[in-house]
């Protein structure tokens, strides 16, 4: 369900005005954000917390990404705040929406997770920030104040464990199929039963993936996995 904040005395935004640059000039000097959550109770706690600071003014919620996608096209928020599991289009496909819209657009990701995967994809759609949920109040403000600068706003122990994460070798198709059946316990035999390979082929690809994730065992490469978000658990 889409919420919408009606900003008293702004005027409407016509074609050939930017929303973003009408506010400044009608004199409201606020940061719009527009935040999009699945899980209402979170959204109404972001919303809270942003509508009390003197800067900032939510001007929309959305419950998944298509909401946030067609929210952002009519408000053009100075910061958008997206989670990145939501249903219809997760936070990765609107954020590549909105990107191909205006690629200056200022989108910060605030997620739990915080596995490999999760941040490259968030980063190569263009997400300015990256915000894990569990973060000190402070800490969301600032960058929402930041990204809102132009700044690029991603935690340090973030930005390591992504380039330890590019710093590896990336698995194949294949071997990340062979490696999403071994995270559900299927032996050898039922690998390839499932991919219509032989034992063999499968035993070559778990080499292949024991030596990219620089593991030596089954369990090894399930856990590397799970942490840069390869599996799901």
């Amino acid at each position: 369900m889409m919420t919408e904040f009606k900003v008293q005395g702004r005027p409407p935004a016509t074609p050939l005005s930017h929303p973003r640059h009408g506010a400044r000039s009608a004199g409201i000097d606020k940061i719009r954000v527009l935040i999009a959550d699945d899980h209402v109770i979170v959204t109404a706690g972001l919303a809270s917390i942003i509508g009390l600071q003197r800067d900032m003014m939510v001007v929309a919620e959305a419950a998944n990404g298509r909401e946030a996608v067609d929210l952002w096209r009519k408000h053009r928020p100075d910061v958008t705040l997206l989670d990145l599991r939501m249903p219809t289009l997760d936070g990765v496909g609107a954020i590549e929406e909105i990107h191909k819209e205006d690629p200056a657009a200022r989108v910060i990701v605030l997620t739990t997770y915080d596995t490999d995967n999760e941040i490259y994809r968030a980063i190569k759609a263009g997400a300015k920030g990256y915000v894990l949920k569990d973060a000190r109040r402070e800490e969301l403000l600032e960058s929402i104040r930041r990204v809102s600068r132009g700044e690029t706003c991603i935690p340090q122990s973030l930005v390591e464990k992504l380039a330890a994460g590019v710093s590896g070798e990336t698995l194949t198709g294949r071997e990340l199929e062979v490696l999403t059946l071994l995270a559900r316990g299927k032996s050898n035999k039922e690998i390839g039963a499932n991919l219509y390979i032989s034992e063999t082929t499968v035993k070559a690809h778990l080499r292949s993936i024991f030596s990219k994730l620089n593991v030596l065992s089954r369990t090894e490469a399930i856990a590397a996995a799970s942490r840069r978000g390869l599996v799901q658990l």
